[in-house]
């Protein structure tokens, strides 16, 4: 069979400050029609540049394709002119990008976007182009497309901008998609969507699509063959079966022993071992909490509505749902960095809804966070030092700057980093290391209770893999507490004692993490569960799951006059009343 493209001996150097940096070194490989290709491998392996370099998007300056052919239906597009790609983007290739709001024009409507291509492409009639983009959407698994059509991005969710983004790639049936993390900023169950979606338009039309990503969950269960990058160069490349049975190179390896998995039983880390106290007053206790926001206009967001829990000292309770379930503003609401609706929250048997400033100052010194984007909680304009040392600042726990240097520099290597990176800004680390500077700082006070709010979510699988294994170890060292918020259910069920469900600012499910994941009640759990990708072609989990337009219509999952029921021991879940 002959390739439908042909990429050999690509290079491409970047140059900043009369340094070249080389993205991609001498990679060669080949794309057969109607295949789905990934490449993967982590942040800065080269994957996006070379599928921006098959495309000619490169920023120039300060990027140059050094060396290399691109072949396509027999022509190097690395020969072409600005002008002569024009014509092959979006008609013969087009691409999906990770972040739609980006990649969507905010000031044009949807439709709008979707027919430029038609009309440039296929030289439709603006009728003709008008009724095909309503099509497309129709076709992408949007519904009520007429009325879409009309509407703006900012007016569509994050699954519905990406699946607009697959309707305008798809328009002019290219030969070619390359999807550049398309899934990367959407919840589990949008993800599983949005893949079941490029499936199908891809048995429509014939397209051969390079699916670019780190999750080799997603790859196990869309790709026909795996190419793996490290440090700009493949490694590895092989069918997909046998890189996931047989893997060779250790990156390989390492990549796939990174990834927790739903099938297989909670594997003890090696700093695993701390048992929670079952105390008769657990370390916290939310009783009917409440939080609500006037969104003006009479209309009220019940981001978290009367929902109750404990965790006792040395626990790890998980926090998981999709977007705008209400995990976050529920770990805020303890935290009073927002003021309570309604309901009570005990810390040690101490309400926390009353304290004045001076009262929360104090109790500061016994709870934290660890935030979702490591680079957005750091000051950019101060050193590491004086980042993990204001805290000890604040709470007056240093009495000199030698002392204060001292335990700074304990700080950082107790979270795996060194003395010496005290001095340096944040953008001088890697995603990694900048949230081991966040756990740092978190644990200059000695707090007991930590709220960790997606702190795996924008780091790549390996480092994810590496930060869990810390905060396990920092537990047992230091018997520190967690909420532990997250939409990654696997990565919960190796790091939780017991997990609770939230689905529109309630929870519906919750029990011991090994028993919620080999026995999970109720409907919405199930749907989480089944739209995990699991790292193995061989494994093909049962994807019947509601629709994220069906979600966002009435009550799917009988949410009202519905409460938690114990349905055996330690395993509550939400049942309607009789």
């Amino acid at each position: 069979m002959s390739a439908l493209l042909k990429v050999d001996n690509l290079s491409v150097s970047f140059f900043a400050h009369d340094k070249e940096v080389q993205a991609v070194k001498g990679v060669s490989f080949h794309l057969n029609q109607g295949e789905t290709l990934g490449i993967v491998g982590e942040s800065g392996s080269g994957k996006s540049v070379t599928a921006r370099s098959i495309m000619r998007l490169l920023p120039s300056p300060p990027s140059m394709m050094k060396s290399g052919e691109i072949w396509f239906n027999g022509e190097n597009l690395a020969q072409k002119s600005e002008q002569q790609m024009e014509q092959i983007r979006g008609r013969d290739i087009s691409m999906v990008f990770q972040d739609p709001m980006s990649s969507l024009n905010p000031t044009m409507r949807v439709g709008r976007q979707i027919e430029e291509g038609l009309l440039r492409h296929r030289a439709m009639k603006p009728e003709q182009a008008k009724q095909e983009a309503i099509n497309m959407l129709k076709l992408a698994g949007i519904q009520n497309s007429e009325i879409r059509y009309s509407q703006y991005p900012h007016e569509f969710s994050g699954g519905m901008r990406q699946r607009a983004m697959i309707a305008m790639a798809m328009a002019c049936s290219p030969s070619i998609l390359i999807a550049d993390e398309p899934t990367t900023s959407l919840d589990v169950t949008i993800q599983a969507q949005i893949l079941q979606q490029m499936k199908e338009l891809q048995a429509q039309f014939g397209t051969a699509i390079i699916l670019i990503t780190h999750d080799l969950g997603i790859v196990a269960g869309m790709c026909d063959r795996v190419i793996v990058m490290k440090n700009g160069e493949i490694v590895e490349s092989g069918e997909t079966r046998e890189i996931f049975k047989n893997p060779q190179h250790e990156y390989t390896k390492r990549l796939l022993n990174a990834l927790p998995r739903l099938d297989q039983k909670k594997q003890k880390s090696s700093a695993a071992g701390s048992v929670h106290k079952q105390a008769d007053t657990p370390l916290i206790a939310v009783s009917s909490l409440k939080q609500h926001f006037d969104l003006g206009k009479g209309r009220t967001l019940k981001a978290v509505d009367d929902i109750s829990f404990h965790i006792q000292s040395g626990e790890t309770l998980g926090l998981v749902g999709e977007s705008g379930s209400g995990k976050s503003t529920t770990g805020r609401s303890i935290l009073r960095l927002h003021e309570i609706t309604g309901g009570e929250v005990l810390f040690k048997g101490f309400p926390l809804q009353h304290l004045n400033k001076k009262e929360l100052k104090k109790l500061r010194r016994h709870m934290g966070m660890i935030f979702q984007d490591p680079f957005a909680s750091l000051n950019p304009r101060l050193r590491v030092a004086d980042i993990i040392g204001e805290p000890l600042d604040v709470h007056g726990l240093v009495s000199s700057k030698r002392e204060r240097q001292s335990r700074v520099e304990e700080l950082l290597e107790m979270v795996g980093l060194e003395a010496s990176h005290a001095m340096r800004y944040p953008h001088e680390f890697s995603g990694g290391q900048r949230q081991r500077i966040g756990i740092a700082r978190t644990l200059a006070v000695n707090p007991e209770f930590i709220v960790c709010d997606e702190p795996l979510s924008a780091l790549d699988v390996s480092i994810q893999a590496q930060i869990a294994e810390l905060l396990q170890e920092l537990q047992q060292r230091l018997g520190l507490t967690y909420l532990f918020i997250a939409h990654d259910l696997a990565m919960v069920k190796q790091i939780s004692d017991r997990v609770a469900v939230m689905y529109r600012g309630k929870i519906v499910e919750l029990a011991e993490s090994e028993e919620l994941f080999a026995n999970p009640l109720h409907a919405y759990t199930q749907s989480l569960l089944t739209a995990i990708p699991i790292p193995d072609p061989d494994i093909v989990p049962d994807r019947k799951q509601l629709r994220v337009e069906e979600l966002d219509q009435g009550d799917p999952y009988q949410l009202s006059n519905a409460r938690l029921v114990e349905a055996s021991p330690g395993h509550w879940v939400m049942q309607a009343e009789a």
